[in-house]
C-alpha cells in the first residue's frame, strides 16, 4: 500500500514537471531511468505469480474395472504443471499415477475370467495362480495353469473323449508398457520367459499357437485393466482431454511389491482455452477434497 501510495503521488506530480529548470528536468530523468527496470517488474509479477501457482495436483480417484461380475478399483492420480507459454499455446506437463494394486489383487480371476476352458472334445484349461510384481520399467506376470486336450472319437456307435495331452505349466511374461503412436493409449510389449512344463505341454507353450494365444490373452486381460485406470478422460477434466498427449510410460515399485504405472506427457492448450481448463482443473482438485 505504501508503494502504491508513493507512486500516486508521483504521478500527480508529472504534471508540474514542466515548470522546473532544464537542469531539475534532467536530474529527474536520470532517476526515472532507474526506476523503470523495478516498474518493469512490477508489471510482470501478475504474470509470474500466476505461472509459480499454476500447478494442480488431482487427488487420488477410485476407477473400478470388472472381474468375474465383481468390481475392484485402479486408483489415479495426477500432477499437472504449467511449463511455458509461447506462440499463443501455454504448455503444462503432465505426471499421471496409476496404482495398479487392485489389478495384482485380482490378477488370478481377472486372467481365468479369459482363459479358462473346458471343452469335451477340445482344450481344457484351468488358471490355478497369476502373479503380476515390478521389474522397473516393466512388470513379470507369472501364470500358473493345469492345461489337458482331448480328441473325440466313435466307438461301438458311442463318441468317447481320449485325451491326447495333459500337463501343468509355469509361464513368466515380462511386460514392457509403450505409448501407441495417437499419444494418447498405452500399449504392452510381451516377452515369455523361461516356461516350465510336464512333457509334451512345454513344446506346445514354446513353439505353437498354445502359447501364442496364452500370451496374447494375458497381456491383453492385463492391458484393458490398466487402461481404465490410465485413460486421460478418467483423470482430466473434459476441457484439458483434446490437447493432452503422452510421452512415456514405465512400470514402478512404490513400496512392498505394489506396481504402478507412471505416464509422462503434455498438455498444449491454446491460449483462448486456458481460462476454461485451467478453471475445470481447479474444480477438479476442489471437488476430489
Amino acid at each position: 500500500m505504501q508503494f502504491f501510495a508513493k507512486w500516486k503521488s508521483l504521478s500527480h506530480s508529472i504534471c508540474a514537471i514542466h515548470k522546473l529548470s532544464h537542469n531539475s528536468r534532467k536530474s529527474i530523468a536520470r532517476r526515472a531511468h532507474r526506476l523503470l527496470p523495478a516498474c518493469a517488474l512490477v508489471s510482470m509479477l501478475p504474470t509470474i505469480l500466476s505461472a509459480q501457482s499454476s500447478t494442480f495436483a488431482i487427488p487420488p480417484q477410485k476407477i473400478p474395472f470388472t472381474v468375474k461380475d465383481q468390481q475392484a478399483y485402479i486408483v489415479a492420480s495426477a500432477v499437472i504443471s504449467m511449463t511455458t507459454k509461447a506462440g499463443g499455446t501455454d504448455t503444462f506437463r503432465l505426471q499421471l499415477t496409476a496404482d495398479l494394486t487392485g489389478l495384482q489383487e485380482n490378477l488370478t480371476p481377472l486372467l481365468s475370467a479369459q482363459l479358462d476352458k473346458d471343452d469335451r472334445c477340445g482344450e481344457r484349461i484351468a488358471i490355478q495362480q497369476a502373479t503380476l510384481i515390478p521389474a522397473p520399467p516393466a512388470a513379470l506376470a507369472t501364470v500358473q495353469l493345469h492345461y489337458e486336450r482331448y480328441a473325440c472319437v466313435k466307438a461301438f456307435g458311442k463318441q468317447q473323449a481320449k485325451r491326447i495331452v495333459a500337463g501343468n505349466a509355469v509361464v513368466p511374461i515380462c511386460l514392457t508398457p509403450a505409448v501407441e503412436q495417437d499419444n494418447t493409449q498405452l500399449r504392452l510389449n510381451p516377452e515369455v520367459g523361461a516356461i516350465q512344463a510336464d512333457g509334451s505341454l512345454g513344446e506346445l507353450l514354446r513353439s505353437g499357437s498354445l502359447g501364442e494365444m496364452i500370451r496374447e490373452k494375458i497381456r491383453d486381460s492385463i492391458l484393458n485393466a490398466m487402461q481404465k485406470g490410465a485413460n486421460l478422460s478418467a483423470t482430466l477434466p473434459p476441457a484439458a482431454q483434446p490437447y493432452a498427449t503422452i510421452e512415456s510410460a514405465q512400470f514402478k515399485d512404490v513400496g512392498a511389491s505394489h506396481l504402478a504405472v507412471e505416464l509422462v506427457g503434455d498438455i498444449r492448450v491454446p491460449h483462448q482455452q486456458l481460462q476454461a481448463v485451467t478453471q475445470q482443473l481447479k474444480s477438479r482438485v476442489a471437488s476430489a477434497r
